[in-house]
């Protein structure tokens, strides 16, 4: 059984997040208050192993925001992340209906936000790239008609003619995005040209002159802004850190634990990541030194399979194969809370514009019940005395009463110890001591 320990969990600030799992669910957990308790508020889809959740992306803009949802089947699925209502649907293939082979999946989706508002349809470009390493960038509008959706040409490349990818990411400026996987090595392409730009270079041979396959399952940018530096975990539970304005090869490399790391994300500081393994293990790292902060309190008992950072306040959250998905506070790195969703987890991502001050809006009720009570108070003070009044007369008699009892038993034992009875037997023990004492 794996270890875990059981940690008290203070409550979340208002936040709201979205799972997604491998029975194609996509479930809603809000937290209201200042530490409110996250509960489930939607679920979305039905139960269904083929419709499993791969890869999802969230464009959380203020005005008409976007959920894109890629599953097992090779559907890709754009949903309104408030109601959960289906805006497009599409295929890896495009729009045609082509046949998706089921052994090259999606691995990588990505909804940029670089996409338009117009009067007559709303643009936005979606980045997919699949197992084998075919990407696409392509622009989808969403028209107001009941025609459907618009898509224009999109661009495909091969990333890689061998190996398979299993990670991937774009930068802030949605100009640049990194790819890399099994036997495929870390690569940076520019999105406007789609061109490669730059790839790493694997490590030399060990003292025992034993060379580590290659094999990244998690990467990201260390600063959204620079897309010159990169982090990248292994399946060899290696992090390294590349530079690829100053060589190939890795500036800092170390291992973390014996477990492969499965995901990667970076802090709103530009130095600092927060990485999760195969085993449970939650962890922050100062890549300027590759020194370890520390671990985050409460082991997971299974395999990390996304972490989400908030982009304003210290929360982050993960989720994975054992069911749970776990707030944590960036600062002290103590749980504060955990809802278990049943099945195992794929992916999280969480709403920026989500305000927990609805409750605000409830707490008027509240104020009109205590004006009722304080109105039914002031009727009453006419009438016979409140409740309250005679259990307290009843408490000030049932005090009294103890205390006339303690006064009989004092008396008792004062009546006892000055009976004649006892004296006499004293006295004729001492006699028949004297007695005794005579006789001998």
């Amino acid at each position: 059984m794996p270890r875990t320990s059981t940690v008290e969990c203070p409550g979340c600030p208002p936040i709201r997040a979205l799972t997604f799992d491998v029975l194609g669910l996509v479930k809603v957990v809000e937290s209201r208050g200042k530490q409110g308790i996250p509960k489930v508020i939607e679920r979305w889809g039905e139960p269904d192993s083929s419709r499993c959740v791969l890869a999802a992306s969230i464009n959380d803009r203020k005005d008409d925001p976007l959920l894109a949802v890629a599953r097992k089947n090779g559907l890709i699925e754009v949903l309104n992340p408030l109601n959960g209502d289906a805006l497009v649907t599409i295929t890896k293939g495009g729009d045609g209906g082509l046949h998706v082979p089921e052994d090259d999946p999606i691995a990588g989706l990505h909804l940029l936000k670089k996409g338009r508002l117009e009067s007559s349809s709303r643009l936005f470009t979606l980045l997919t790239c699949t197992k084998k390493g075919n990407a696409s960038l392509k622009s989808i509008g969403i028209t107001n008609s009941l025609s459907g959706s618009l898509c224009t040409s999109p661009k495909t490349w091969s990333i890689s003619a061998v190996g398979e990818i299993f990670c991937s990411a774009v930068d802030g400026s949605e100009n640049h995005a990194l790819f890399g996987g099994k036997g495929v090595e870390i690569n940076v392409w520019d999105l406007d040209k789609s061109s490669k730009i730059w790839t790493a270079r694997s490590p030399p041979k060990n003292s025992l002159d034993i060379f580590t396959p290659t094999w990244f399952t998690a990467a990201t940018f260390l600063d959204k802004e620079d897309h010159r530096k990169i982090v990248a975990g292994t399946n060899n539970h290696q992090v390294r850190l590349y530079d690829i304005s100053a060589q190939r090869r890795p500036i800092i490399s170390f291992n973390f634990r014996e477990s492969p790391i499965k995901a990667v994300t970076e802090d709103l500081d530009g130095y600092t990541i927060y990485l999760g393994t195969g085993s449970g293990d939650l962890a922050s790292i100062d890549m300027r030194t590759g020194k370890l902060l520390g671990c985050f309190v409460g082991k997971c008992s299974g395999s990390i399979r996304s972490i989400a950072r908030h982009p304003e306040l210290p929360v982050i959250a993960s989720c994975g194969l054992d069911g749970y998905l776990r707030f944590w506070d960036v600062k002290t790195r103590q749980l504060l809370s955990a809802v278990f969703l049943k099945q195992q987890l794929t992916n999280v991502v969480i709403d920026s514009n989500f305000i927990g001050e609805e409750v605000s809006g409830i707490v008027v009720d509240p104020l009109s019940n205590v004006e009722q009570e304080t109105n039914q108070t002031q009727v009453n003070e006419d009438g016979p005395p409140p409740v309250k009044r005679k259990k307290a007369s009843k408490e000030s008699e049932e005090r009294k009463k103890p205390k006339h009892n303690k006064k009989s038993k004092v008396k008792d034992k004062d009546h006892s110890t000055s009976s004649p009875l006892l004296k006499p037997k004293r006295k004729s023990k001492k006699s028949a001591k004297d007695k005794d004492d005579d006789g001998s």
